[in-house]
């Protein structure tokens, strides 16, 4: 289980209709079959998962729905319209909304959600009370990013808008040419340091400046390859990972490189196929690769330094660096804690009967995830 599809233009269409490849299922949470999952294998725990609190949003439908993390705060949406303020377990408000498409995007002022049908909506973060609502008329699949006085919401045809914060007028679009067959993508977009950093199809990771909307540069990632289009797939997936120097990213059927923040030098590249992303601290770059293996390279050079892979065929998230553990969800509703320095298996937790699609998203010591059902679980690593 993956989450991500494949979407094209008709013609193409036709052609991944007509292939029937096992890998295309793999890269959707919601088909109906899959292959058999690894057994868990039975360790001995050298970490303890704590769960904190629950608390119950709404199902996610076909859709991928992500929590956002503000401090003490948890934000969670639902398919169904509903969107909450969490304070330890507790629903400080909730609302509803038009059906949406994604999870939220917040700040210490603004909970953003998008509906299904193209409108950006925005809520006081410390009431719920609705400030705004947008139409941007396209899909979004990814939670807004949101910071200061702009909120920027990527589109799965792969365009940016831009909005102010403050009433959601409309101040740039960015557009670029993309393949024919890309990713069906969830994954957002990074606003750091006067710049929106964006995965693209095509192996490409696009800077652009947050003033404007001017493309600064493109990074290369990885370079499609191969006879068809479907071979040629080379999306960047994930969210970027930033640091104050350097900038990483991983695709699909393609490579993880980092790169120079300051000047855009790729610093390593390293073959490797994820369809979730990636994360890193100050000595690994962990990854999800596609046959739910994950894996830890070197933060410096890229070189392999372990790897897990008695997750098989489980439907691993992304992964989350918390300290000295990698934290990962599972298709079956577990979360794996691993031991960063060795990839063993430290600790683990059943959230939910109910896929764990969505990355884990950090909160202090420990983590939130939200399962498809829409159960929130908050834990502490000890």
């Amino acid at each position: 289980m993956k989450p991500f599809m494949l979407r094209a233009v008709p013609v193409v269409a036709a052609i991944v209709l007509a292939t029937g490849c096992s890998s295309l299922s793999s890269l959707n949470p919601f088909a109906s079959s899959a292959p058999k999952p690894a057994p868990l294998v039975d360790f001995k725990p050298t970490a303890k998962i704590v769960p904190v609190w629950e608390a119950n949003i709404g199902k996610a439908g076909n859709y991928v729905f992500q929590p956002a993390v503000v401090g003490d705060t948890v934000y969670a949406a639902a398919r169904n319209g509903d969107v909450a303020r969490f304070e330890n377990g507790r629903a400080v408000w909730r609302v509803r909304a038009p059906e949406l498409s994604a999870g939220v995007g917040a700040d210490a002022a603004l909970a953003v959600v998008v509906t299904v049908d193209g409108k950006v909506v925005a809520f006081d973060a410390q009431t719920g009370k609705e400030r705004w609502r947008s139409a941007i008329g396209a899909e979004v699949l990814a939670p807004p990013a949101v910071s200061g006085d702009v909120v920027v919401v990527r589109t799965s045809d792969h365009r940016l808008f831009a909005l102010n914060a403050g009433d959601g007028g409309r101040r740039w679009v960015y557009t670029r040419s993309n393949p024919s067959l890309a990713l069906r993508s969830h994954a957002g977009v990074v606003i750091e340091g006067g710049v929106v950093l964006a995965g693209f199809p095509g192996g490409k990771l696009g800077v652009i400046s947050l003033a404007n909307g001017g493309a600064i540069t493109e990074l290369t990632v990885a370079a499609p390859r191969g006879a068809t289009e479907l071979e040629r797939v080379a999306d960047v997936v994930g969210t970027p990972i930033t640091t104050r120097r350097e900038v990483c990213a991983v695709a699909y059927q393609g490579r993880a490189a980092c790169f120079d923040a300051g000047n855009g030098n790729a610093l390593w590249s390293r073959e490797i196929s994820s369809s979730v992303g990636m994360d890193r601290d100050t000595r690994f770059a962990v990854i999800t690769d596609d046959r739910d293996a994950v894996n830890a390279l070197d933060v410096y050079s890229g070189a392999s330094a372990w790897k897990q892979d008695g997750l098989a065929r489980r439907g691993v998230t992304r992964p989350l660096l918390v300290g000295d553990n990698v934290v990962v969800g599972d298709a079956q509703g577990f979360v794996h804690v691993l031991a960063r320095d060795s990839g063993a298996f430290a600790a683990r937790d059943r959230a939910d009967s109910s896929a764990i699609v969505a990355a884990p998203r950090a909160q202090g010591t420990g983590f939130v995830v939200q399962s498809l059902d829409g159960r929130i679980t908050a834990y502490e690593l000890r």
